[in-house]
């Protein structure tokens, strides 16, 4: 990630957010020390809608049962 002068980063905005895009960010600093990021914007995920699943998953009506397995164990 690039730093920047504040100074400098006014002349070239436009060349910065091309740079962030493709480099993944530049940081913007004054006098030295960093005072900003500027990073690419990235569209939020989905959200998840809940219930779309009903119906398709079907749970056995022994379940909790213990498994023949393990009936030496409890």
């Amino acid at each position: 990630m690039q730093n920047i002068d504040v100074n400098q980063a006014k002349k070239r905005l436009s060349e910065l957010i091309e740079q962030s895009i493709s480099e993944g960010g530049v940081v913007i600093t004054k006098e030295g020390q960093p005072v900003a990021k500027l990073i690419p914007f990235t569209k939020p995920k989905k959200q998840r809608k809940l219930g779309t699943a009903r119906g398709l998953i079907k749970i056995s009506k022994d379940f909790d049962e213990p498994l023949e397995d393990f009936k030496e164990y409890i």
